[in-house]
């Protein structure tokens, strides 16, 4: 006979799996839970602490509990495609009703301001909101100091684009790095330059001379969970990059992309030890919530921020002003922190999947670079193993991964490695296809070794 707190976990288990409690959901309050199955509160407390063990619910202190994932029986489709190389949220977990609900609220509060030309810094309630939301993350800005833009991807290209206080042209980035401004340095047809970036962090001697020796404009890095490297910058780095800047005055570009992903709160970003005002801090709100918004945030300095306005005015006049008044109501009412929780409980246990199942499966020639958060890993490959071997036989076999080849500079030396996605798997996914990689790999290696032992009996 079953335990009683055995049997009120197994109740919450079947509605989990039958969407009677939908992913994200509130479970029944802990005297609620005692009530519906006539149970003391300590066994109702044990049942729900079995399930938090099990990765199925999450606990939000004084709020409650919350369910994380999805029902277990879509593992059991081996002919679903597993995506390892995708970058936008999971559909699944997606705030479309809440966001619906503030859109509906915002039409009702600003009807006579959303559908006309707005200040092409942004809605300065939105600004307003913004402050607060910043502050949380160790970002103190005023409105004035705060744009909104419609995406990241926009402020990357216009800090790209517009001259700098400095007087310089230049821009640094790390190798290898986000492909996306690559690709808007190359088409603008900027001077561009590399500083090796591994797991361990960059060469602060080596960053040192670029600042001193190159007409370095700006350095554009991702110190938290870095994509494609998935690894993050050290405290005592962040504070040397920041003291840099200042003595050669060289202005950093910030992509603060995955900040609501942090589980450290002593993670804060360069932004915060910056002295000197020469820090542009970029923070986007597409792996967080509905990435068809095209909506992010950059603080700037006042020595930059009347040029970025201009660029901004020429570009688009105004982001989206119904996009903005809506996310502005989503901050204020709580709803986009419980949104930011749930997602970021579901992606560190996929991160924790990935790195049991690369230390299980994977051959010791593949090294799997995992950080403590985030969505992006880097495995890197021998030099024997041509990545898109790789690549092709895993799409046979309906798994989808890249490699990292596109997130360096044409002259810069490339790693051979495959960048992973967490994004849009679960962690059945995340096995099935690790398990695939490990597999893949070793076959080829073999095939290889093979094929080198007969070549050398042909020679002799």
């Amino acid at each position: 006979m079953k335990n009683k707190y055995e049997v009120v976990k197994d109740s919450i288990k079947e509605q989990l799996r039958t969407h009677t409690i939908k992913p994200g959901e509130k479970l029944p309050s802990i005297r609620t839970a005692s009530e519906r199955w006539s149970c003391s509160l300590n066994t109702a407390i044990r049942a729900y602490q079995e399930l938090e063990k099990e990765h199925l619910i999450y606990s939000i202190p004084k709020s409650g509990y919350y369910a994380v994932l999805r029902p277990l029986q879509r593992a059991s489709f081996p002919e679903e495609r597993i995506d390892f190389t995708a970058a936008s949220p999971d559909s699944e977990v997606m705030p479309f009703k809440d966001f619906q609900h503030c859109l509906n609220r915002a039409i009702e509060l600003y009807e006579d301001q959303l559908f006309s030309y707005s200040d092409p810094q942004g809605f300065f309630s939105l600004r307003r909101a913004l402050e607060s939301h910043l502050a949380q993350s160790q970002v103190f800005a005023s409105p004035s100091q705060i744009c909104v833009v419609s995406g990241a991807q926009q402020a990357l290209h216009l800090l790209a684009s517009m001259p700098f206080p400095n007087g310089k042209s230049a821009v640094l980035v790390e190798q290898p790095t986000f492909h996306g401004m690559l690709r808007s340095l190359e088409l603008l047809g900027v001077t561009v330059l590399g500083i090796q970036r591994t797991a361990a962090g960059i060469d602060m001697d080596e960053l040192e001379r670029h600042f001193r020796n190159n007409q370095i404009k700006f350095f554009y890095t991702v110190p938290r969970f870095h994509n494609p490297l998935g690894t993050s910058y050290t405290t005592e780095q962040k504070k040397q990059i920041a003291k840099l800047a200042q003595r050669y005055d060289v202005y950093i570009v910030e992509d603060d992309y995955l900040a609501d992903m942090e589980t450290s709160l002593k993670a804060d970003p360069i932004y915060s030890y910056d002295q000197s005002g020469r820090v542009l801090y970029v923070k986007s709100f597409s792996k967080i919530m509905l990435p068809g918004l095209r909506l992010a945030t950059v603080v700037l300095p006042p020595s930059v921020m009347e040029t970025f306005r201009l660029f901004k005015a020429s570009c688009d006049s105004s982001t989206a002003v119904l996009s903005q008044a809506a996310l502005e109501l989503y901050l204020n009412s709580g709803m986009y922190d419980h949104h930011a929780a749930l997602v970021r409980e579901r992606y560190r246990l996929r991160m924790e999947t990935m790195a049991e199942c690369c230390q299980r499966y994977l051959p010791p020639q593949l090294h799997a670079q995992i950080g403590t958060g985030g969505i992006f890993s880097r495995v890197l490959l021998p030099e024997e193993l041509d990545a898109q071997d790789i690549i092709a036989t895993l799409h046979q076999q309906n798994v989808r991964i890249m490699s990292t080849n596109q997130s360096y500079l044409p002259t810069f030396p490339r790693e051979n490695g495959l960048r992973i996605s967490i994004i849009q798997t679960d962690a059945d996914k995340i096995e099935r296809g690790i398990a695939l990689l490990a597999e893949t790999a070793t076959g080829l290696l073999q095939k290889q070794r093979k094929e080198g032992q007969w070549r050398i009996i042909d020679w002799i």
